[in-house]
């Protein structure tokens, strides 16, 4: 049956769709590590994640890892979790909103905010807290899953 035959738009979707209010969480805790092994994929070596001196006369006061280390997490809760496996980005909005440093446990969320029947599309709030509840990162992001059953 092809994808123009279906009726169902999620048929075949590993964790089968998704209801509206659905949350998923993922957890780490930033180390000096994930600077380097961003730093080693994208090239990123802005300053402010490597020399201390020159971070501590920053706004934030202190070395922060890069953005992207920060919202990764949310490519794991949609990949992993809600909607899962076969999922990819259509699209994000993403709003910085506090700095995160070394040692800070964050906590990625996603919340299903819509799902369209015919096909497997999503719309997701998500966020980023830090460890003291604070919001991190704020924002909004469109995702596609991919049927793998029977591939």
């Amino acid at each position: 049956m092809s994808v123009a035959e279906r009726k169902n738009g999620w048929e075949g979707v590993v964790n089968g769709k998704p209801k509206i209010g659905q949350v998923s969480e993922r957890f780490r805790t930033t180390r000096l590590e994930d600077i380097q092994a961003f730093t080693d994929m994208t090239g990123d070596k802005n300053p402010v994640h490597y020399d201390e001196e020159l971070a501590k006369k920053t706004p934030f006061g202190k070395l922060i890892v890069q953005g992207g280390v920060t919202t990764g997490l949310l490519n794991a809760c949609v990949a992993e979790d809600l909607p899962g496996p076969g999922t990819v980005f259509l699209s994000t909005e993403l709003k910085f909103i506090k700095a995160v440093g070394i040692g800070e446990k964050l906590t990625a969320r996603v919340e299903i905010e819509s799902v369209r029947d015919d096909k497997p599309i999503c719309k997701l709030t998500t966020t980023i807290t830090d460890s003291v509840g604070d919001l991190c990162v704020d924002g909004t992001a469109t995702t596609y899953t991919m049927a793998l059953k029977g591939l």
